[in-house]
């Protein structure tokens, strides 16, 4: 018996230190998951403008989510985000875009923070617009989603 008490604190420091360092570990390999859910919605995102498919583009976008855009009130959820592709594609001729993602932070469980910047391009491949975003994305269980979206332009307003 005393033999297995001496030995316990053996056993707890090493049990300490194998949960010290396995955060960082599943922090890291979370951040790198989420990562590449990010760049593969990245992706498909403008196809939606492409292919006129205002259900691409929903669906990069958690259901509780919100679009800021610069000069007009936040829009809420699905009918938000409906309404913000029917006015990017109707109104400022959005055919294609780009974006370029600078940095992601956080711990990769439930939401990270993508900073980035965008590129917008008519339906001649011109492009007309471009600046900077922040996207907080949330870990749904439909997948990595885009909660909280905010952009600016870096032209001057006319």
């Amino acid at each position: 018996m005393n033999q297995f008490l001496g030995a316990m604190p053996i056993w707890a420091i090493f049990t300490m230190c194998f949960h010290i360092q396995n955060p960082k570990i599943e922090t890291q390999s979370n951040l790198v998951e989420a990562k590449k859910a990010i760049a593969a919605s990245n992706q498909i995102y403008f196809q939606a403008f492409v292919k006129n498919d205002p259900a691409i583009f929903i669906n990069r976008y958690a259901d509780d989510c919100l679009i800021m855009p610069p000069n007009m009130e936040p829009l809420h959820g699905a009918a938000g985000a409906r309404q913000f592709f029917k006015m990017a594609y109707e109104q400022f001729g959005l055919r294609d875009g780009k974006f370029i993602t600078t940095a992601v932070y956080g711990d990769g469980k439930t939401f990270v923070t993508e900073e980035g910047l965008w590129q917008s391009f008519d339906a001649k491949h011109r492009l007309f617009d471009n600046g900077k975003f922040l996207v907080l994305w949330k870990k749904t269980v439909k997948g990595w989603k885009m909660f909280r979206d905010s952009f600016s332009s870096n032209r001057p307003r006319k």
